[in-house]
């Protein structure tokens, strides 16, 4: 990330390596405050000068250009003297900042406390904690009185408030209540109208078998209440307290209807440690039957299980037991819809295990592991070119079909999904092998499986333009979703229905729709998938509509080379166009190859690249039936037939 921004106490910036940035003056921490605070939107300079004096002075105009000149040294001090700004730029009558939505912390914030709000407890409390440790101070802090800063302030401190509460119930639903107390404490004492507060407390306190303590919180709470704001105890204190004096059962539940689950979870894993040897075996199978449930939950989750997963491995291999290896790789079957790698060492260090312990498996027997070790081989080569992963995914559902384990062949085909994209127009494949695992899945309880199922038909009936059966399994995989627990599938459910609208063409919904769907992505744990995506959704919208492809920096990721060519041109520099476009590689084998295509056939067109606009409308042509991008359930660039069209006429031209 660039430069990053800081309002949640003084208002403060950091470079790329963290270090602090010097912000000169008051006054020009001010202007930068007060651009943060109109959340990149044009503020115009007379507006500046209003909110910096109360009394301006004859060349306040000149001293707020000043300020900006100043703040764009600082922001951006690799900027040739002449080149526009990219961070801090000049829009019609006035300024704006344009960062991007992770680069201030207190939109970060913003996101992470809304997104706590549908996540389990265990990732909504590690996603509450890292963000109210953000706050250094007061939001705006040397701007307290300021006309300007005062509703940001306001919304900002109730934001805070709320996310301590929310805090305190996830420590609580987590059978955590010691932890809560006395962060309540302190809150409740700061803070005395805050009525969830006290309720919160006393919840806590009665959990740690202080009821007495409990009920004197809540007597507390009644006489401030009725003293110093004149009013009674509300319905959910009422009835806390009610429950409190006759012991209702319910309040003995760490996480209400769960507590007996997490009973016997506790229970259990102490049995286990007890019983079975630290050193044993079967500790290391399984971790991975754990680590299989804690990737499904997204988030924290999924990264800790991808990290403890090499270690699993790790330990199975300096066993020398290539069978137990065999399962330890093998057994981690965790459905995956995304055909970009999350993280490629992580992967290749998978494959390169799951080789060795190919090898290394006695002859004869041991087909099952050999199907899961190759079904791993070809989830784990995602998006890349070699060969092997298409080989091991048809290997591995040759021996599942053959063996009839339904479990086994939903491995495989998730396998032969991951190597379904070799080539454009491949829409209807992926959509045979989703409806065979939805009908397989449902015949056999893998409800994981089943979940995947459908979010392939999404994609491959959004590619094929039939949004009503999209629109069928998007809600299918929801339902799955939320009856068991699997907060992940709402990412990509909620960033196809953004899809959706965008190709509705209805003016204004779309930009809302795909900014609910980028935040969906914070902490959601899935880089391969997160890192460029925002900025491509931004250009694919920009496109579609028939804007300038960029309104300011932006992290392209992996999408850089096929989206710098474009960009290169919106500047005017189509001499360094054309020179990325002789340099641009064909595009990965994943969910976005039609997409990457149809950027590089835009620009190939713009420059007249007949060489590249030949090899862009031989690879589309396949595809001619669906839409650009649209088979990722995330983006679209619209027909490829009308991007072919385009070719067409272009290379007539040409001639």
């Amino acid at each position: 990330m660039g430069v990053e921004f800081g309002v949640l106490g003084p208002v403060a910036a950091w470079d790329a390596a963290g270090e602090p940035i010097a912000l000169k003056g008051p006054r020009h921490r001010a202007v930068l405050a007060r651009l943060i605070v109109a959340r990149r939107r044009v503020v115009p300079v007379d507006l500046l000068v209003d909110d910096l004096w109360a009394e301006p002075p004859a060349g306040a105009v000149a001293a707020v250009r000043t300020f900006v000149a100043a703040l764009r040294r600082a922001l951006e001090p690799q900027r040739a003297p002449r080149a526009s700004a990219r961070l801090l730029t000049t829009e019609g009558p006035g300024y704006a900042l344009r960062a991007e939505p992770d680069a201030v912390d207190a939109w970060r914030f913003e996101r992470a406390v809304a997104a706590a709000a549908s996540l389990p407890a265990g990732d909504a409390l590690a996603r509450l904690d890292r963000a109210l440790d953000w706050w250094r101070g007061p939001a705006y802090a040397e701007f307290a009185d300021a006309p300007w800063a005062v509703a940001e302030r306001s919304r900002l401190a109730e934001l805070r408030l709320r996310g301590v509460e929310r805090r305190a119930e996830a420590r609580l639903a987590l059978g955590l209540a010691a932890e809560a107390v006395p962060d309540l404490d302190a809150h409740v004492a700061e803070h005395p109208w805050r009525e969830d507060a006290w309720r919160l407390l006393a919840l806590a306190l009665y959990r740690t078998g202080r009821q007495g303590d409990a009920l004197a919180v809540l007597r507390r709470a009644r006489t401030l209440l009725v003293e110093q704001l004149g009013v009674d105890p509300g319905p959910a204190l009422r009835r806390t307290e009610d429950d409190i004096l006759h012991q209702a059962a319910h309040l003995d539940d760490p996480s209400g209807p769960g507590g007996a689950a997490a009973r016997v979870w506790a229970r259990a894993a102490a049995a286990y440690d007890r019983t079975v040897a630290s050193g044993a075996r079967a500790r290391l199978e399984s971790t991975v039957g754990l680590l299989r449930s804690l990737a499904v939950t997204g988030g924290g989750g999924l990264e800790a299980a991808r990290r403890h997963r090499s270690a699993a491995i790790a330990a199975a291999e300096e066993l020398g037991d290539a069978e137990l290896t065999a399962r330890v790789i093998g057994a981690y079957d965790v459905p995956a819809i995304w055909t970009r790698s999350d993280d490629p060492e992580h992967a290749a260090g998978v494959v390169a295990a799951a080789e060795r312990a190919l090898a290394a498996l006695p002859p004869g027997g041991h087909d099952a592991e050999r199907a899961r070790l190759l079904a791993t081989i070809a989830l784990e080569s995602r998006g890349t070119r070699a060969a092997r992963g298409p080989e091991a995914a048809e290997q591995a559902e040759r021996i599942a079909r053959r063996l009839d384990d339904p479990a086994l062949l939903a491995f495989a085909l998730n396998g032969r999904f991951m190597q379904s994209c070799h080539r454009a127009g491949l829409a209807p494949r992926r959509d045979a092998i989703g409806a065979e695992l939805v009908a397989l899945s449902a015949r056999h309880g893998l409800v994981t499986a089943e979940v995947l199922g459908h979010l392939v038909r999404l994609q491959a009936r959004g590619a094929l333009a039939d949004f009503d059966g999209a629109d069928a399994h998007a809600a299918a995989a929801d339902r799955l979703a939320e009856r068991h627990e699997l907060p992940l599938v709402a990412v990509f459910t909620g960033w196809y229905r953004a899809l959706r609208l965008a190709e509705a063409d209805r003016a204004a919904e779309p930009e809302a729709a795909y900014r609910d769907a980028i935040a969906l992505l914070d902490g959601a744990g899935m880089p391969g998938l997160e890192r460029g995506l925002p900025a491509l959704a931004r250009l694919c919208l920009r496109l579609r509509r028939g804007r300038a492809p960029s309104d300011g920096p932006a992290d392209w990721g992996p999408y850089e080379p096929w989206t710098r060519p474009l960009l290169l041109l919106a500047a005017d520099r189509r001499a360094e166009a054309a020179a990325a476009l002789r340099e641009l590689p064909d595009p990965p084998h994943d969910l976005l190859l039609e997409a990457m295509w149809c950027l590089a056939a835009r620009a190939a067109i713009a420059v007249g690249d007949r060489e590249l606009m030949e090899r862009a409308r031989s690879a589309l042509a396949p595809a001619a039936g669906e839409l650009a991008g649209a088979g990722s359930g995330l983006v679209s660039l619209g027909p490829v037939a009308d991007h072919l069209a385009d070719l067409d006429a272009a290379l007539r031209r040409g001639r």
